[in-house]
């Protein structure tokens, strides 16, 4: 059994099965390394359940769970991607993140030094983002019947009550908007994990959005939707939103922002940006008339730099979402048929 010392003996010790057996193993590891990264009033209360108080408006929670290989990669970690995705996923909502939780399913053997990486970087992520994790459990697998570590983490946040953000009420006439450039999370996944080396290092778009959505929803609070671009990258999700709200969309490839060392990377690698995953970048849908207004709001923020109104919301009740190409054509951007980059969140 790894007898943990604070601070000192488990960087040189792994994850054993008595992590997970609710013996003192596992009350030292909570204590030394858990709560010492991630301390905040709630969670040092030390109950099984989180106890807060909610301000008025419609609450939004949201789960998901983290498997990405490999587990640190150019610009992130599982750690503080756990926290940014769950973040994201409730902003998207129109809402703006309370708390969050987080849940840790642990290998047998993993090192205890790079868990302790993982978790300095998911509570300095959460610092970061303003929203503490004030709940959570670990659970140890078996050496072989896991892959390390994997994250479930659930975001709570609340919305004010005259914000309405959702894919129904996509409409004809409406502008999309793009946060910023496309296909740099999953291409820096990729290149770590096929130890591909390009001219610069393209780094993950990781990061939390809600200040940004705080902005834009102050500036322009119809806003109808919000949705952040990961898996299947801004073509799933523009077909999702067209599938749901009965519209079609039409895109104008010169205005849609991707990196140059992403766009020669993905040309090298046989694949399409716009189908590649992103982990830091929205996509919204609002009123032709605000879509200037609300293309400054977002340029004036860090994460809305490379900002773009990228096409508009048209009349097509088999809900397809085309692109008319650089050189003038007119392409159908369809779902995948598959993945083209499993784990990449």
């Amino acid at each position: 059994m790894n007898a943990i010392t604070p601070g000192i003996s488990h960087r040189k010790g792994a994850v054993d099965m008595a992590h997970g057996g609710g013996g003192r193993a596992m009350a030292e590891l909570i204590d030394d390394l858990f709560r010492r990264h991630l301390s905040n009033s709630i969670l040092d209360q030390g109950n099984d359940a989180a106890l807060f108080q909610v301000p008025a408006g419609r609450l939004v929670m949201s789960t998901d769970g983290h498997v990405i290989s490999p587990l640190f990669f150019p610009g992130g970690d599982i750690g503080s991607l756990s926290v940014h995705g769950t973040l994201n996923d409730v902003a998207m909502a129109g809402a703006k993140p309370l708390y969050l939780t987080a849940g840790f399913i642990l290998e047998e053997g993993f090192p205890l030094a790079d868990l302790e990486r993982i978790v300095a970087s998911m509570a300095l992520a959460a610092r970061e983002a303003g929203v503490p994790i004030v709940t959570g459990d670990t659970k140890v697998v078996e050496k072989g019947k896991g892959d390390g570590v994997f994250i479930t983490t659930t975001g709570l946040g609340v919305v004010p009550e005259d914000v309405h953000v959702s894919a129904e009420r996509a409409r004809p006439g409406q502008a999309i908007l793009l946060s910023g450039s496309i296909g740099d999370h999953g291409v820096a996944i990729l290149s770590k994990r096929e130890n591909l080396e390009f001219e610069t290092e393209i780094k993950s778009d990781s990061a939390a959005l809600h200040t940004l959505v705080a902005d834009m929803i102050e500036a322009v609070p119809g806003i109808a939707v919000l949705r952040d671009p990961t898996r299947g990258g801004l073509a799933a999700t523009l077909n999702e939103v067209a599938r749901s709200a009965g519209v079609g969309m039409h895109l104008d490839e010169t205005t849609i922002p991707v990196k140059p060392d992403v766009a020669a990377a993905c040309e090298l690698l046989g694949l399409d940006p716009l189908y590649v995953a992103n982990e830091g970048k929205l996509v919204c849908l609002c009123d032709a008339g605000d879509a200037e207004k609300l293309l400054a709001v977002m340029k004036a923020h860090p994460l809305g730099r490379d900002a773009a109104i990228i096409g508009k919301v048209v009349e097509d009740d088999a809900g397809l979402v085309e692109m008319e190409t650089e050189i003038g054509g007119l392409r159908v951007v369809d779902w995948l048929s598959g993945e083209q980059l499993p784990r990449i969140c």
